[in-house]
């Protein structure tokens, strides 16, 4: 588990208002909700229709196309 060094800031009717982590803490935490919302993205769209490479090609080139004209 991920061990955090956390302060608690609180105002002046002693509330917990905040909390301040060391940055390398909090970007370790950034990283593992993106891989974790990665990995439940990826299960979602496991079951979903494939395009092939130059399908998707063709696909880009035809939208650049629109923008184009």
């Amino acid at each position: 588990m991920l061990e955090l060094h956390k302060k608690i800031v609180i105002d002046e009717n002693s509330k917990p208002i905040a909390v301040q982590i060391p940055i390398e803490e909090f970007e370790r935490l950034e990283e593992v909700i993106e891989n974790y919302g990665l990995s439940k993205l990826m299960d979602e769209v496991k079951s979903d229709e494939r395009v092939t490479g130059e399908d998707a090609k063709k696909y880009y080139q035809s939208l650049k196309q629109n923008v184009e004209s």
